[in-house]
């Protein structure tokens, strides 16, 4: 455990048939960080993960049928009770040593740190050319460069990630989608190198057919993150075959034919909804915000006023006395 870190944490591991996986790293993550509330959510397991977990002493949550690697990250986030929390696959591929880099990076002022896995750690050359291909995309939508979009082991702030729990899809895309959003939000993310080991058991992860989601997770990230970047290339595509339908039909028939002002039309209309759309998405996040705020206050009004009972209570008792 990192000395002065002075939050509580909860390290939430999403496993589904992750027996030996679990084998390989609870016990390591109960002897080096003894004070934390670990969590396993046991996504409809047909083997032995519950019971392999529960012997271990973590805290243990089962979905009654499979339900998806994001929907078990939320499970643990709505049940997990830490300041902080630490995210990690249950395959035994993210190594202990790494959550304290993790803890010392985080405590540097960070809202995110995220693990971003070399070539090497990668599966397979598809697998992180894939990788390479997502990260460069999304550095281009947020303006920042990502390092790895698809890591599963991160710490996050524990309120800031609870604000977005509406936005997360239940399959392997909310690391993805999380990324975006803290970045949207204005909360500052950072990266750490990390190694990972082979992972034990069979991936769960569909190369092709998950790969083919991820870009339309990417692509509905980027109307959420900033339409306007969607919206603005087509129209001005439009705008400009319309300019040069224009000047051909100028220079072959001498007039102004209305395919071009449909083409013109059509730019300035489709423009107009980017812009639009960019003012719903940001009245979007700052209503996330002021929830966010909101139940923060209560709960500080709500503890306050819990103090004040219980003072008021004990000088009762003591007057009586």
């Amino acid at each position: 455990m990192i000395p002065h870190f002075d939050k509580t944490v909860s390290i939430i591991i999403p496993a589904k048939n992750e027996e030996n996986g679990l084998k390989s790293i609870l016990l390591k993550l109960i002897q080096a960080f003894p004070t934390f509330e670990i969590i396993v959510v046991d996504d409809g397991s047909t083997d032995d993960t519950a019971t392999v977990a529960k012997t271990c002493g973590v805290k243990v949550v089962s979905h009654p049928y499979s339900m998806g690697n994001g929907a078990a990250i939320k499970t643990g986030a709505r049940i997990a009770h830490g300041d902080v929390f630490i995210f990690m696959d249950g395959d035994g591929q993210h190594q202990v040593e790494n959550i304290t880099h993790l803890l010392e990076k985080f405590q540097q002022g960070y809202d995110m740190v995220v693990g971003a896995r070399n070539r090497q750690s990668q599966a397979t050359t598809l697998r992180w050319f894939g990788n390479a291909f997502y990260n460069f995309i999304a550095s281009k939508i947020v303006g920042h460069p990502i390092l790895d979009l698809t890591s599963g082991c991160r710490i996050v702030n524990a309120n800031k990630f609870k604000e977005f729990l509406p936005l997360l899809p239940n399959g392997f895309s909310s690391p993805t989608t999380i990324t975006m959003a803290f970045y949207r939000s204005g909360y500052s993310v950072s990266y750490l190198p990390i190694e990972v080991k082979q992972r034990i058991g069979k991936s769960h992860l569909k190369p092709l057919s998950d790969g083919l989601r991820f870009l339309l997770i990417i692509y509905k990230m980027t109307i959420l993150y900033s339409p306007i970047k969607i919206f603005l290339p087509f129209a001005l595509i439009h705008l400009m075959a319309g300019l040069c339908n224009y000047a051909y039909t100028y220079i072959t028939l001498g007039r102004f034919t209305n395919m071009s002002a449909v083409l013109i039309s059509a730019s300035v209309i489709i423009f107009l909804i980017g812009l639009i759309s960019e003012q719903i998405t940001m009245l979007m996040y700052a209503e996330h915000h002021v929830n966010a705020i909101s139940k923060r206050r209560v709960k500080t009004r709500t503890k306050k006023n819990l103090r004040k009972f219980y003072a008021k209570v004990t000088k009762e008792n003591i007057k009586s006395h």
